[in-house]
């Protein structure tokens, strides 16, 4: 392996979404990049291998995205999700250039897809990308290395060293040997700290024992760690998340996109004692899918069950893994270890408050709703009369943690003496800033595309 030279213009720290558009963009600013992939070549691409879909304003019918899908109405699905906790200036600077991205996107070798059905419901406003994540994730690397940036996998970050308000030196192991480069800037882009599952743990105490990570197992925090205790700005709360449930089956790391499941809307969920505990069609799933995570993790022992009947069997994306059957809820309940009295009349108490359901359509808001139930169901309520039943147990799945670096609309951090000279975040790593809670389907890989960008850009011209 050829020696890192020391006087690297730019070094990227994370090789997801984030630190591909950062490299690739300084790249082609003319400047020397390097950039460290903790993962080996097989994982590469922290959580964006695992993504489907970019959310993007346009003004009119744009690539593959129908109609319009306009800065205000974006914004507006933005505050509803994290209830206005949001760097509003930030926000509104990521929706207005993710326009011009989806054209950058295909120039650097994404090709899309059209919507999928179902549940997602997101023709208008998100982009598919042909080949899933891993697709995407493969065609930058691609990209990247004909720029010629230097990519070096199983390459983990150990300490970033701040001084005189710069970043002076950042170690690395490689192959059981630490390195240094002295770079003329850096651009974090590693993630959040979703990996290590005793960080979990301090955040949100015991629970956490219990939630699986969706992505990458390589998304310990190290660098967010390092860099916070030399005094870099933060920004978010460790608590808050991209946790969505997924199926109570999904391994311990990895599981990827593939463990969502996307039934909630079509079904009742249940808590281990068999009691419903939150309005299963309070919006469409892109807006509400990612509350699920939190609202599971707040159950006993975090895990739940939604139930369906074979009305609804067809309706939306299936899990990797197939459901729990049973022809009666007697049967069904045994399966789940649940309390099978208190199954029935829980069912028995919802199917009652169902009404007429005739205007029921899986695609929109319907208003079909229960009446004098709670928590009410108050889109797609249609009674479960019909076995067999089918359950699929669900756990919280953690995508990425939202405590990060605060940056400002140039991607640059700041410590205590102000704007550190040479240092920019990008993707996960500050996404804080913008999602204080919630999330909105395909935003994450927005808000890494706009500002590994703007990152990648601003690091060329400083080192220039």
């Amino acid at each position: 392996m050829a020696a890192m030279p020391l006087d690297t213009d730019v070094l990227v720290i994370g090789g997801g979404n984030a630190g591909l558009c950062a490299a690739m963009s300084a790249a082609a600013a003319g400047r020397r990049v390097t950039l460290l992939e903790s993962a080996p070549v097989a994982m590469r691409g922290g959580n964006s291998r695992h993504t489907r879909n970019f959310r993007c304003m346009h003004t009119g019918p744009h690539g593959p995205l129908v109609e319009t899908y306009d800065v205000d109405e974006f914004l507006d699905d933005l505050l509803k999700v994290t209830a206005g906790k949001t760097d509003t200036a930030l926000a509104r600077l990521t929706i207005e250039q993710s326009e011009d991205c989806l054209p950058w996107m295909q120039e650097h070798g994404v090709h899309f897809q059209p919507p999928l059905s179902g549940t997602l419901s997101l023709g208008r406003t998100n982009a598919f990308f042909l080949g899933g994540g891993k697709a995407l994730v493969n065609a930058y690397y691609r990209t990247a290395q004909g720029l010629g940036v230097d990519i070096r996998y199983g390459a983990a970050v150990t300490h970033v060293a701040l001084a005189d308000n710069a970043v002076s030196h950042v170690n690395f192991e490689q192959n059981g040997v630490t390195q240094t480069v002295h770079p003329r800037a850096v651009v974090v882009a590693s993630g959040g700290f979703q990996a290590d599952t005793d960080w979990l743990a301090r955040a949100w105490g015991p629970a956490a024992a219990n939630f699986l990570i969706r992505g990458t197992p390589y998304n310990r925090g190290v660098v967010l760690r390092d860099l916070l205790d030399q005094g870099v700005e933060s920004v978010g709360d460790p608590t808050q998340c991209h946790a969505v449930a997924i199926d109570g089956r999904a391994p311990k790391f990895d599981g990827g996109i593939v463990t969502r499941l996307d039934c909630v809307p079509f079904s009742i969920v249940v808590n281990k004692d068999a009691q419903r505990f939150y309005d299963e069609g309070e919006d469409v799933w892109p807006k509400r899918y990612a509350i699920w995570g939190r609202l599971v993790a707040a159950q006993p022992d975090q895990i739940g069950y939604a139930i369906i009947d074979s009305k609804s069997r067809e309706l939306f994306m299936p899990s990797v893994f197939p459901p729990v059957t049973a022809g009666t809820l007697d049967e069904l309940a045994a399966k789940l270890d649940l309390p099978a009295g208190a199954l029935i009349n829980t069912v028995k108490t919802f199917n009652a408050a169902c009404g007429d359901n005739s205007g029921f359509q899986p695609t929109e808001l319907d208003h079909v709703s229960t009446s004098d139930l709670i928590p009410p169901k108050t889109n797609w309520a249609r009674p479960l009369d019909s076995p067999p039943y089918y359950a699929y147990s669900l756990r919280p799945g953690v995508t990425f943690t939202y405590l990060g670096f605060k940056v400002d609309a140039r991607a640059q951090c700041s410590g205590p003496q102000g704007v550190i000279s040479n240092l920019w975040a990008a993707g996960e790593t500050m996404a804080g800033s913008i999602l204080g809670q919630g999330y909105l389907a395909g935003v994450g890989m927005t808000i890494g595309t706009v500002f590994g960008r703007i990152a990648g850009e601003e690091a060329a011209n400083h080192a220039r």
